[in-house]
């Protein structure tokens, strides 16, 4: 028994019609063209399917048992066309994308959501972890695009800035800096502060090094590894801490008072992917969708600009 698509479309084309010359002009062939197909069908099953008279086409008993199983192979076949050509056209698939938490939680919310307004059945995974996870990720080939900060050169990552953001002197109310218009790095000589942790975070290497050109110590420190403790130690009036612009919404809730630190160093955000990991559609259309955002401006936290 060999039946092709061909043969199912025209059995149950003649089946929903009830009439052979219906059939072909919904089928958009010529009558004899669908006969024939139809008698082959037949002849292949070794059956009838047809009661044939002059008035009326009816289905047989094995007729309508053979038209029931074609529908539903049909309908399945056709839908996975339909996901094939959305697949190719970057309207269906799946995009996986690792990402600092704060990135997660202010960069990446705008960007999916213009995203998903054109591609709504596209599966999207956000990982939300640290930098060394993040890159853990990419490398182990289990994400399509890392959003991080600007990773050490490597062979085989394609890195490609998106934005930066300045660094901010986040202080609680109670602080000599919340009603200071300026504050400089130098003015954090002998500071209580409240450090990310060192291995957990880009954001701890970049304040080091800040700290260092500045010829500036801290102290005492406190770490924390997540935004939300740094954030909540800071409020309970423990130090002060150095934030980039990306994570002042996620501060929000201690009610700090955030003083943009001069001289101005910012940090480049990047999308990271592997060299040898092919792209699908649905990727390069969400790398189309960053491109268009940063071509348009779109709105970006204090101290946070795209970069094109």
């Amino acid at each position: 028994m060999n039946l092709g698509l061909t043969h199912l479309r025209a059995v149950v084309a003649v089946a929903d019609a009830g009439s052979f010359t219906v059939a072909a002009a919904r089928q958009h062939v010529a009558q004899s063209s669908l006969s024939r197909t139809v008698a082959d069908a037949e002849r292949r099953l070794g059956t009838r399917l047809f009661l044939r008279t002059t008035r009326s086409v009816e289905l047989t008993v094995e007729g309508r048992e053979v038209v029931g199983v074609a529908r539903h192979m049909l309908e399945e076949f056709d839908s996975g066309l339909r996901h094939v050509s959305g697949f190719l056209d970057g309207t269906r698939g799946t995009l996986t994308i690792a990402a600092l938490p704060a990135l997660a939680a202010t960069l990446l919310p705008g960007l999916l959501s213009s995203y998903r307004s054109t591609r709504p059945d596209v599966d999207v995974r956000v990982l939300d972890m640290l930098s060394a996870e993040v890159l853990h990720q990419v490398f182990a080939g289990s994400v399509d695009i890392a959003v991080t900060g600007s990773p050490s050169p490597h062979p085989d990552l394609v890195v490609q800035p998106v934005a930066t953001d300045s660094f901010f002197c986040a202080a609680p109310m109670s602080h000599r800096f919340a009603d200071s218009e300026r504050v400089t790095w130098s003015d954090l000589a002998g500071e209580a502060f409240i450090a990310f942790n060192r291995a957990t975070t880009s954001v701890r290497q970049v304040v080091d090094r800040a700290l260092l050109d500045a010829g500036v110590s801290v102290g005492p420190v406190l770490e924390a590894r997540t935004v939300g403790a740094v954030a909540g130690l800071t409020a309970a009036g423990l130090g002060v801490t150095v934030v980039p612009g990306f994570v002042l919404p996620m501060i929000e809730f201690a009610g700090l008072r955030h003083i943009l630190l001069e001289p101005v160093v910012r940090r480049r955000i990047c999308m990271v992917r592997h060299r040898r990991r092919p792209l699908s559609p649905a990727v390069h259309g969400f790398l189309d969708t960053v491109r268009t955002a940063a071509a348009s401006e779109g709105r970006l936290p204090p101290g946070a600009s795209w970069q094109t």
